[in-house]
């Protein structure tokens, strides 16, 4: 095994040397093993004041799970529909069944919990178990075997270690933590089974193998997937393992990796896959983060390191309203449910963040499971042993007025504080070479009260083209399907020289600013960005071009350029509701919420409507987007103001 350089990050620079594997020994050997793993707040079938606290909410989502599932036919997990991916590129069939597999898992743990019945007992032990006899607990996408022998099924003798196996190694070291001591009773033997598997499956190869790209020992950059692995892997060693050295070796190994990943976090705390990826990216790591104290008694507590309270606050300064977030990259315009929210609950009491506190009470707004069965066993059962989670209750989540994240080059700002009512707009500069990378410099998102019209596309659902060499002949990707320009009508360059440059910032353009309550903006708010750079200009030719937030009820945007002679230009608009086009004049129509788009020049655009097919994409945007193409005057030097105003003096067209 090569000998790997300690990390240098943020947490070693904190911590020192109490991160050596035998200092985290130390630690561990203070308490006994029992203690340890009480100490991580997972309830048992044991602890009944839990279970008999589960409020209505959940119980109903509880409910609807069994329905459900007494419905599905069992999962099949096939070799001809593992092998898809490679065959044909498919890869939504095996994750769906997979994805079912796990949730009949926890909702038999649930509600063998809930009824202490023999049933329901055998019943997990059976879930369990398929997942124990399963050859691979890797996706297809993921697995490694197809590069190394050009399998298309999975290498039962070299395991790899993803993100679903990471998830899965967690939610059976649940499972055996919440019912293990009845299964002994009922099924001996169901135990030992988990422990092989896991062992075989994750802890072997976790520590004898360097050559996971996600533990940030090689030379591609590290995304989500590391705490999200890390923290699942840590977890379960921790219900699984009772060598002390043995857990202080991966306990060790766990945080000189995610030290990689913190070392990766700007001092804004922006994630620029968006907040979709927040909850399986930096919400992981603050999850790892408590488990690594939790484990070491509070020896390692990275409370104190400032980009985590920044981190924390990225996704309530990204929210339109309601369940509208601003999204770039692969992320959803749209939560979709599966939120962990009593993760940012926990870290905005730990650190005295009423604002984060507010805004993830959402996630126990009536009607609402204390957590989605979706979002895997251990989150759920994390959130049922928070007393303070089970108890907490709604209030209005707040909305800043104007938030400017440097490092990422995302504005958001709207006309007062607390209110999604009016106008909001966000703004995106950065570079072509960011995580989850779609090609949409220069774009930008307009809400009305709370909720996009003029947007961005977001995440398609993902085949073996996603991340491919072909991955920008996705319509999704492409700048010509963002809401930015297209000089002499080419698309956006890839990679990190492809950027934009800030000319004029809310702040100076290097600091991040953030302006909350009463007293709201001073407007007109503006950002201006440098465009040339974003695409394959020739030497010397410019495109810049400058956000304006006038007033609650107006955006302007205005292009500037300087061009050598060729091919028009012109400019999209990715609009979501009923389009009219009355002349010059766009009027967008969603429900009770209209705009008004206009040129001061009086360009009539062209309106091509996409009609929608990719299920991810309906269950946000409805059948159709319209894609509205503007074609700019022909000089070499010109420009244009683009004017987005509210209208609620107009009413759709009857056809």
């Amino acid at each position: 095994m090569p000998q790997i350089d300690r990390s240098d990050g943020p947490l070693h620079a904190m911590w020192g040397d109490r991160t050596a594997s035998a200092s985290i020994a130390a630690d561990l050997a203070r308490r006994p093993t029992s203690q340890i793993r009480e100490a991580l707040g997972i309830p048992t079938i044991a602890d009944r004041a839990v279970w008999n606290d589960v409020d209505p909410a959940t119980r109903a989502a509880f409910a609807e799970s069994v329905r459900r599932r007494s419905e599905e036919q069992g999962a099949c997990l096939t070799a001809s529909v593992f092998a898809r991916y490679q065959r044909d590129g498919d890869r939504r069939q095996y994750e769906d069944a997979f994805g079912a597999r796990r949730e009949r898992l926890t909702t038999a743990v649930i509600m063998a919990a809930v009824s202490e019945t023999d049933d329901w007992l055998d019943q997990a032990a059976d879930d369990a178990w398929l997942l124990c006899e399963q050859s691979t607990w890797c996706l297809p996408a993921h697995d490694d075997a197809h590069d190394r022998r050009k399998f298309v099924l999975p290498d039962a003798a070299s395991p790899y270690v993803d993100l679903y196996a990471g998830e899965v190694v967690a939610q059976l070291a649940v499972a055996d933590h919440v019912l293990g001591e009845r299964w002994d009773a009922v099924l001996p033997g169901i135990r030992e089974r988990i422990r092989h598997e896991a062992e075989t499956r994750v802890f072997t190869p976790f520590q004898a193998r360097d050559d996971f790209w996600w533990l940030g020992y090689s030379t591609r950059t590290v995304n989500n997937w590391n705490p999200w692995i890390l923290g699942n892997v840590l977890l379960a060693a921790t219900l699984l393992i009772d060598d002390v050295d043995r857990l202080a070796g991966i306990a060790a190994r766990v945080v000189d990796s995610l030290d990689r990943y913190v070392a990766t976090l700007p001092a804004d705390g922006a994630i620029d896959e968006g907040v979709a990826y927040w909850w399986n990216g930096a919400a992981r790591m603050l999850e790892c983060f408590d488990l690594v104290s939790r484990v070491t008694d509070g020896a390692l507590d990275a409370s104190a390191l400032p980009v985590v309270a920044e981190v924390l606050r990225f996704p309530l300064r990204m929210q339109f309203g309601s369940d509208w977030y601003v999204n770039v990259a692969d992320g959803w315009a749209r939560s979709r449910g599966h939120e962990a929210w009593q993760v940012p609950f926990a870290w905005g009491r730990r650190l005295g963040d009423d604002r984060v506190v507010a805004w993830a009470s959402q996630g126990r707004a009536a009607g609402k499971s204390i957590a989605p069965i979706s979002g895997g066993l251990p989150r759920l059962m994390r959130a049922l042993g928070d007393a303070a989670w089970r108890q907490a209750t709604a209030v209005p989540a707040p909305l800043p007025a104007m938030v400017w994240l440097p490092s990422v080059q995302v504005l958001v700002c709207r006309a007062r504080a607390d209110t999604s009512a009016g106008l909001a707009l966000a703004a995106k500069g950065g570079t072509n070479d960011e995580s989850h990378n779609h090609k949409d410099l220069g774009s930008f998102i307009v809400a009305v009260d709370g909720r996009p019209m003029l947007i961005d596309v977001g995440k398609p659902t993902y085949t073996a083209q996603t991340f491919s060499d072909a991955r920008y002949g996705i319509r999704a990707m492409q700048s010509g399907w963002h809401n930015a320009p297209a000089p002499h009508g080419v698309e956006q360059g890839l990679g990190a020289e492809f950027r934009t440059t800030v000319l004029q910032a809310p702040a100076s353009g290097r600091e991040a600013a953030e302006v909350t309550g009463a007293a709201g903006l001073v407007l007109p708010l503006e950002l201006r960005l440098d465009l040339s750079s974003a695409y394959p200009l020739t030497a010397g030719e410019r495109w810049s071009r400058e956000f304006r937030l006038v007033s609650a009820d107006r955006v302007e945007i205005v292009d500037c350029w300087q061009l050598d002679t060729g091919a028009p230009s012109e400019t999209h608009l990715i609009v979501a509701g009923d389009v009219e086009l009355r002349g010059a004049e766009v009027l967008v129509h969603e429900e009770d919420r209209s705009i008004g788009i206009t040129t001061r020049e009086g360009i009539v655009p062209t309106a091509e409507v996409w009609v929608l097919d990719d299920p991810e994409l309906v269950a946000v945007w409805g059948e159709r987007l319209t894609r509205l193409t503007y074609g700019l005057p022909a000089a070499a030097a010109g420009g244009v103001l683009t004017t987005v105003i509210e209208r609620r003096d107009v009413h759709r067209a009857v056809p």
